[in-house]
């Protein structure tokens, strides 16, 4: 056969994605075709960012989630996966534990990856080339629940990335350093000084949402403004409120608002004019890892 199928999961803070896709053996690098996406809103992150555990509670929902992941697996035939742990599990005083538990319990292995390691994967989702010029500078800005990602690409090749532990559950919770924040505003200084990027790709969840907030199709542009719009719109009404007027999902209802803040914070200080929604995120990204990287280590099979 010359397609195999292969299983991305990201673990991240806000929620746990898994993404099945076909993969061409011959021809890895032809887009990906979807077969199964699943969201499961564990919020690992809410225990993490406030007690610097996960709770016992969110334990074991975790481990009933990877075990439904193991059978959905099987069910389509998995050929290889990989499983990744972001910020909340990065900081978990427990999240070792909790992952050999796992182990245990469906024989999947997972991995715990830095935070340059996860923009460097989120670079690899490939979506550059399509929205830049040759010597174009543009960034590339993941906002998750623990940390927000960012690269610096020229010419379509990674220049610069950077991880900050400022995030939405983070931000909800609290627990944003103020010396984060402050490097965050001194990298984005240092690379508009240098770069002058002036267009953003943003992705994750809820940038996803506010592109369909602002009837935005896949890949298209808004402008700082319409963000800060649908912000001053969102910011004084109530979580209920949120989600009755616009139609927002409560795990949604309360980060969509953070989520905003730190987008327009790196957009106002690199001075963009475009933001471009390509509707990817991290799992797109391991997906096309696995079909580019043969190192053994990296796609597994799943367990029988």
């Amino acid at each position: 056969m010359n397609l195999q199928t292969v299983a991305a999961v990201d673990v991240g803070s806000n929620a746990v994605r898994c993404l099945i896709s076909d993969v061409s053996r011959l021809r890895p690098d032809r887009p990906a075709k979807k077969s199964a996406y699943l969201r499961i809103p564990l919020r690992l992150g809410a225990d993490v960012f406030a007690r610097g555990r996960i709770s016992d509670e969110k334990k074991a929902l975790f481990r009933e989630a990877m075990q439904a992941l193991a059978h959905l697996m099987r069910a389509y035939s998995v050929d290889h996966y990989r499983i990744c742990a972001t910020s909340a599990m990065r900081d978990a005083a427990n999240g070792l534990d909790l992952l050999a538990a796992v182990k245990a319990d469906t024989g999947l292995d997972m991995s715990i990856i830095s935070g340059i390691e996860e923009a460097e994967i989120l670079f690899e989702a490939n979506v550059f080339s399509r929205y830049m010029e040759d010597s174009e500078a543009v960034l590339y800005v993941d906002v998750g629940g623990g940390s927000t990602e960012i690269v610096l690409a020229r010419g379509g090749l990674l220049v610069e990335a950077f991880s900050f532990q400022v995030g939405t559950l983070r931000l909800l919770a609290g627990a944003v350093a103020p010396d984060e924040r402050r490097r965050l505003a001194r990298e984005l200084a240092s690379l508009t000084k240098t770069y002058q990027p002036r267009k953003i790709i943003a992705t994750g969840g809820n940038i996803n949402k506010i592109a369909k907030l602002l009837d935005k199709k896949e890949g298209k542009s808004a402008t700082p403004q319409e963000l800060r719009n649908l912000h001053m719109a969102l910011r004084g009404l109530s979580l209920e409120d949120r989600m009755d007027k616009f139609r927002l999902n409560s795990y949604r209802a309360d980060v969509i608002v953070p989520a905003l803040e730190i987008f327009l914070e790196v957009a106002d200080t690199v001075g963009a004019t475009r933001i471009i929604i390509p509707k990817i995120g991290l799992v797109d990204g391991i997906v096309r890892h696995m079909c580019l990287h043969t190192d053994a280590r990296l796609p597994q099979q799943p367990p029988a």
